[in-house]
């Protein structure tokens, strides 16, 4: 074994370190999906935590970007050694934002999903609480394949936007509702997969209102 494959193995073996102190700490999940009805962890709950463990254990991550492909550097401050980990940069494709929004909200989701690969931190699917519901939940229609292919930073602010307008209609403002969504310009399988996220009520309730 060569000295750059020592020194990336000790990488391996401090971040192997590091994810087990982190488990050790009790994190809260301070983000929370209301429409669908789970809670998950941003960014902020286990960066600080885990910035304080690389610290103490001499790794240090770096986080970049391409139009390609975003990448987490993790380095060895000790002896160089470094491993990484990348995931496709994506896109956002949200009318009424400008370009840099677009890449600052993609860039912020990166951020959060490649440190959550570096740590092996394990938590709710959103795409799991928002499939296979009755009741309340979403209702599932022959279009809701449209849209599947969305980004998953879409697919959140979507689910977000879904729960505002069913608290505006459940509050009688319906009219309110259509005009957010309206607001947001959304691309047309945006928003056939933004109506798989409402109820059967608030979907007839917003379409009524239409007409008033």
């Amino acid at each position: 074994m060569n000295e750059v494959s020592k020194a990336n193995m000790e990488v391996y073996r401090k971040l192997a370190v590091a994810r087990a102190k982190l488990r050790t700490q009790v994190l809260k999940k301070s983000g929370l999906n209301k429409f669908a009805g789970y809670q998950y962890f941003e960014l902020g709950d286990f960066l600080h935590p885990t910035l304080q463990i690389f610290d103490e254990i001499g790794l240090v991550g770096i986080v970049s970007f391409t139009k390609e492909e975003a990448s987490l550097y993790i380095v060895d401050v000790d002896n160089g050694g470094m491993i990484t980990i990348t995931s496709p940069f994506g896109s956002a494709a949200l009318k009424g934002c400008h370009e840099v929004q677009n890449i600052g909200a993609v860039e912020t989701y990166q951020r959060r999903y490649l440190w959550v690969t570096a740590m092996e931190i394990v938590e709710h699917d959103a795409l799991d609480a928002t499939t296979g519901r009755k009741g309340d939940g979403p209702i599932i229609t022959p279009k809701s394949g449209i849209g599947e292919d969305l980004p998953n930073d879409i697919k959140e602010f979507l689910m977000e936007l879904a729960s505002s307008c069913k608290e505006l209609v459940d509050n009688g403002k319906a009219k309110s509702a259509y005009d957010l969504i309206k607001s947001n310009a959304l691309e047309a399988d945006q928003e056939v997969w933004l109506s798989t996220q409402m109820d059967s009520a608030t979907r007839a309730a917003i379409k009524k209102s239409k007409s008033t």
